[in-house]
């Protein structure tokens, strides 16, 4: 853990954020904000990531993610007093700015709204912009949290607004803390009312150092589909079984289709299939074209709750898997590993995908062939090989009965004129 102390705010006290290192391309970030008594008046801990969807000076479009905030700031922050709310402002990279609006009622107060300013100037993070200059994104989010309480929702949140998707989770924070003292008595989001945790029971005896898996019978095949504007964009068909390794502890982990909720976007280069559900963050599988003509799975990240209570995430975005033609969908029936590290596999059952080219909300031609299609290949091919050599084989005889024909009549007419020449 590295802590920051940093200048007092005027009006707010001092300011002390702690900044733990998270799992993987993701920060967990505390603050406590304390008065000028010393007394902590706003408390948050919370993890964040940012992607921005941009347009390039050559009309095409890129994507970036942001999720490093180790060298942030939290100048503006504020406590709030009789005539201004509370905020909670950070700045951190390149001019990035993010900012939390509270307010208070009677006997609650509300999480307000969110906003988020970036620089497409910064030709670092964003080369080849077409449009510069600074950015705002104003989300409203309006969380009403009864007065005294802590808001916490371990589940993923997502904004989606103006090319900027916002991801939330692991949220803990409330405004108007009361006598400098945290609430132990939590609130919480919707989706943390109905995600069910199972405490595993510690064992006295001492564990083995490394355990084997349960087996699992093979996951149920899901549909999930991205829609934009112009409809549905991108299809998937698919199996999903996840193996995780983490602290010597391998666990198997089948995805319900029936509990999990398929989202994402598509673009012109890229596409994203995000699936979330009760013990899922996130499951994100981006897509990409390469050379114009080819589409492939070039990233997996993933976020799930393990059933110690723990949190395992990983992030790959240098993957080649699932490589078809543009215009076709990607189809493999038998079962399929994607390896995303040592720690973490994904193995697909029944898999038919496609990010790109989607017509009337149905899938293309798919690739490879299907070992039935490929039989019944086989099969026409072999039909019409056969019919050719017959056509064939009859056309070889009637030209040798054509030939014999020339042959005899022009023997004929070649003795004919030796006769006559004696004569």
């Amino acid at each position: 853990m590295v802590c920051f102390r940093l200048s007092p705010v005027p009006g707010s006290g001092l300011l002390m954020l702690c900044l733990v290192l998270g799992a993987v391309s993701s920060y967990a970030l505390e603050l406590n904000l304390t008065n000028s008594e010393k007394a902590t008046c706003l408390y948050a801990k919370w993890q964040m990531n940012f992607t921005i969807r941009y347009e390039t000076t050559n009309n095409s479009h890129k994507t970036v993610s942001i999720s490093d905030f180790g060298a942030a700031t939290y100048n503006g922050s504020f406590c709030g007093d009789d005539h201004n709310d509370p905020q909670i402002v950070m700045q951190f990279g390149s001019g990035f700015s993010w900012i939390v609006n509270f307010a208070k009622e009677s006997s609650s107060y509300l999480i307000n709204s969110i906003s988020f300013s970036y620089n497409t100037s910064d030709t670092t993070t964003f080369p080849d912009a077409k449009k510069k200059g600074v950015l705002t994104v104003n989300d409203s989010v309006g969380f009403q949290v009864p007065l005294n309480d802590i808001f916490r929702c371990n589940s993923l949140s997502t904004l989606e607004k103006d090319n900027v998707v916002q991801h939330y989770w692991d949220v803990h924070v409330q405004a108007f803390v009361q006598n400098g003292t945290v609430s132990t008595k939590e609130f919480l989001c919707d989706k943390d009312k109905t995600l069910t945790t199972t405490v595993p029971v510690i064992p006295t005896s001492v564990p083995s150092p490394t355990t084997t898996p349960t087996p699992k019978e093979k996951p149920e095949t899901g549909s999930y589909s991205v829609t934009s504007s112009n409809g549905t964009c991108l299809l998937a068909n698919m199996g999903l079984q996840l193996n995780i390794t983490q602290d010597k502890v391998a666990s198997v982990i089948n995805i319900n289709p029936n509990t999990t909720n398929a989202t994402g976007n598509c673009h012109s280069k890229t596409a994203l299939l995000r699936l979330s559900g009760s013990n899922i963050k996130y499951l994100d599988f981006v897509f990409a074209v390469k050379n114009d003509n080819r589409f492939y799975l070039k990233e997996v990240n993933v976020s799930v709750y393990l059933v110690n209570g723990s949190v395992f995430s990983i992030a790959n975005n240098n993957l080649s898997y699932w490589d078809a033609p543009l215009g076709s969908s990607y189809m493999c029936n038998k079962e399929q590993t994607v390896s995303v590290s040592g720690a973490f596999q994904i193995n697909t059952f029944n898999l038919r995908v496609q990010p790109f080219s989607v017509m009337e909300g149905k899938y293309s031609t798919a690739y490879p062939l299907s070992h039935r299609n490929l039989r019944s290949e086989m099969e026409k091919y072999d039909f019409t090989s056969r019919l050719c050599c017959r056509v064939l084989s009859k056309l070889c005889i009637w030209l040798i009965i054509l030939l014999r024909l020339f042959c005899v009549c022009g023997l004929k007419t070649i003795c004919n004129k030796v006769l006559k020449a004696k004569n």
